[in-house]
């Protein structure tokens, strides 16, 4: 991916999404919208640097702006940028960062403490917690006359192949606790797996990766299996878009499977369905919301995770293999 540098010639959209992996690719409809409204622009994406292996993979951008927070202001010279899209949130600080560029067009919600008299734009839509966050930015988009469909989550093929074609992905890891699987049950799920025939990996980040040994190990399993800690990122994408089906927390795994329409079932904790599961597809999402706390920042795992339960997660992985096996 081209960082960006001095303009090219073309007149500039730059999108803002300085957070991680699972939410740049929840945004990649609304990326989809600006690509087809905005042809002749160069389409840049302002998100971590580190995310620069999965940019690569959403057609139509042309160059990244590495934003790792929004501590610091974008290094853009004001009204250098034709368009401004604010795909972060809705509060003050990410507003502000757009609204800095001085950009003849500003895509934004509506924020109260900014937005206020007879200046502020009337096509800016209020924030609205009861949408997922595909719909949430295809909504805005909409708002100003961009057509984005919130199911368009594709992103083009890895460059590389999987170093484990047709396996079942056990993605282990999750980055608070209140997300992560208890370790037995994921070892559970594996040995089933691995007696069933299926070639089982252990997916995860290089912090994860004892605990992807300790599920290996729990299932009887070698310590091959285990790639948490292995891959860099386009390899990572490569697993998944190889995977005969994927099993993980919300996080960015999940939404990859989704990308790649590879069978997939989705464990939610604190977070919930509506807001941030898969589009449709061979995904199944599981989860019991009468016993949620929803607290993302918890050291434990949420109940409505803890309820999901080894023989849930075996009868969804049967079920979202059906259709390949029919």
């Amino acid at each position: 991916m081209q960082p960006l540098r001095e303009p090219d010639g073309r007149p500039e959209v730059l999108a803002l999404r300085a957070l991680k992996l699972g939410d740049l690719l929840v945004a990649v409809p609304a990326i989809h919208g600006l690509r087809r409204a905005f042809p002749h622009h160069r389409l840049v994406l302002a998100v971590p640097g580190w995310l620069e292996p999965v940019v690569d993979l959403v057609p139509g951008v042309d160059a990244l702006l590495a934003t790792p927070g929004l501590d610091d202001p974008l290094p853009l010279a004001p009204r250098r940028v034709d368009v401004a899209v604010n795909l972060h949130g809705s509060g003050s600080e990410s507003r502000r960062l757009v609204d800095a560029l001085e950009a003849r067009l500003t895509i934004a919600h509506r924020v109260d403490e900014i937005d206020h008299g007879a200046g502020a734009d009337p096509r800016m839509p209020a924030w609205r917690d009861d949408l997922s966050e595909r719909e949430r930015w295809v909504r805005l988009l909409n708002a100003y006359g961009v057509e984005a469909d919130a199911d368009e989550v594709r992103l083009t093929p890895p460059p590389r192949r999987s170093v484990a074609p047709g396996a079942a992905v056990l993605h282990v890891g999750a980055f608070y606790g209140s997300r992560r699987w208890p370790v037995d049950r994921f070892a559970a799920v594996a040995h089933r797996l691995r007696r069933d025939g299926h070639r089982v990996v252990f997916t995860g980040s290089a912090d994860e990766r004892e605990r992807a040994l300790a599920v290996a190990r729990a299932a009887g399993m070698d310590d091959e299996a285990v790639l948490a800690g292995r891959l860099d990122l386009t390899d990572f994408a490569a697993v998944i878009e190889g995977a005969r089906v994927v099993v993980s927390a919300d996080t960015g795994a999940a939404h990859l499977a989704s990308a790649y329409r590879r069978p997939s079932v989705v464990l939610f904790g604190p977070a919930t369905p509506e807001q941030w599961g898969p589009p449709p597809g061979p995904h199944l999402a599981l989860t019991d919301a009468r016993v949620r706390r929803g607290d993302a920042f918890a050291d434990t795992p949420d109940p409505a995770l803890l309820a999901v339960g080894v023989e849930d997660v075996l009868w969804a992985i049967r079920a979202v293999l059906a259709p390949a096996s029919a």
